[in-house]
């Protein structure tokens, strides 16, 4: 039976180091990608609110009363390409974590192929 179950510990072995290895690689990488992706979508939130905002007291002072939803949606639809072009260093930034949270998940499957194939 023990010779059945050897590759077991050698997978845990491989797989613990390789875990290890790639957490010690890049927390910061990780985490800038999670405060810039929480950052960005906080600005998209905040710009679809001022937009709906300024669209709903915009009418009142024109005399027209519009629904939330209705002005929701218009501000939503707005804000999709103006948001392009206002967040744009901090979409380039969230784009370059993105990158290099990919490429480290790459080399470390790639070393953990490796690694079962028995490959130094």
């Amino acid at each position: 039976m023990e010779g059945r179950f050897a590759h077991l510990g050698t997978f845990i072995r491989v797989s613990d180091a390789t875990s290890n290895s790639s957490e010690q690689a890049g927390p910061r990488a990780s985490h800038r990608l999670a405060r810039d992706l929480a950052l960005y979508t906080v600005a998209r939130l905040a710009l679809v609110a001022a937009l709906a905002a300024a669209i709903v007291f915009g009418a009142k002072l024109a005399g027209v009363e519009v629904p939330i939803m209705v002005a929701l949606i218009f501000a939503l639809l707005i804000a999709l390409p103006l948001s392009l072009v206002l967040f744009s260093k901090l979409r380039r930034r969230l784009n370059e974590d993105i990158a290099i949270v990919d490429e480290r998940r790459r080399r470390d499957k790639a070393d953990l192929r490796a690694k079962l194939r028995g490959d130094s």
